[in-house]
């Protein structure tokens, strides 16, 4: 059983992720929160701070605080899955490896994965969904250490990240991602179900274990109707997240609608 500020901070995610508070309201003061589950004003100082690191709520609005974000905008910096920033959301990730093969690690994989020239590296290409719709294209490029572990796993595993963990208690700890745009060339477009040419969001990262050792590189093409990225900023943390089109919406409206 976690800290009792801690059970309070997720308590409160889950209500920020139910919309019960939405994006730019208030939450209650800490006096009516500290009543409400039955803790002293410290204990909810303490669960509020940590939404407040985390870039869920903001400043304060006299006694109160604002709701900024949820974690249905999956923030980078938290480097989570795809099917866990789809769980957070309430749907269904999918995946199916469409190929899967070892070749010689060129310069770049050399490069990125810090492995001789011509290591036998695992290629994986992955089509990954949300509730059986296509909306992302993952070609990942595995180190050599890893990849028999990889190999073993089912072509139609929801998590790669989790099973790894699972299996062998590897923790994906760092990422960098450079963000553009391309076009969708046709294998592109067959996979994720669009006209070629079609614009697509791509996200090359680099993800590397605690200690540095990197564990795979990826380019990942994102369906743009189906996915957004938005930076949010503040004095003290300018958080990349990752959105459903639909979020995006959501949330224009509501700016348009609340603007005066």
């Amino acid at each position: 059983m976690g800290a009792r500020h801690e059970e309070i901070a997720d308590e409160l995610r889950r209500a920020i992720d139910r919309e019960e508070y939405t994006v730019g309201s208030l939450l209650p003061a800490e006096t009516e929160l500290a009543a409400h589950y039955g803790v002293s004003r410290g204990t909810v100082r303490q669960a509020v701070a940590t939404l407040t690191t985390e870039g869920l709520i903001g400043s304060r609005q006299g006694a109160r605080r604002v709701v900024l974000a949820s974690r249905r905008s999956q923030s980078f910096a938290e480097l989570r899955s795809f099917a866990e920033w789809a769980r957070a959301m309430g749907r269904a990730a999918t995946g199916r490896v469409v190929a899967q093969e070892y070749r010689p690690a060129t310069k770049e994989d050399s490069v990125r994965l810090q492995l001789a020239t011509g290591t036998p590296v695992l290629h994986v290409l992955r089509v990954r969904g949300l509730d059986g719709e296509p909306v992302l294209l993952e070609r990942t490029v595995y180190a050599d250490w890893i990849s028999p572990t990889v190999e073993s796993i089912e072509p139609e595993c929801p998590s790669v990240t989790q099973r790894l963990y699972d299996d062998t208690g590897l923790v994906f700890a760092y990422g960098e991602h450079v963000i553009d745009a391309v076009a969708a060339g046709a294998q592109d477009a067959d996979l994720l179900e669009v006209r070629r040419t079609s614009p697509l969001l791509r996200v090359r990262r680099v993800t590397t274990t605690r200690e540095g050792r990197p564990v795979e590189w990826s380019d990942d093409r994102y369906r743009s109707d189906a996915v957004s990225f938005s930076v949010h900023n503040s004095i003290g943390n300018n958080t990349l997240a990752r959105k459903t089109a639909d979020q995006s919406v959501e949330r224009g409206l509501r700016s348009r609608t609340t603007t005066p």
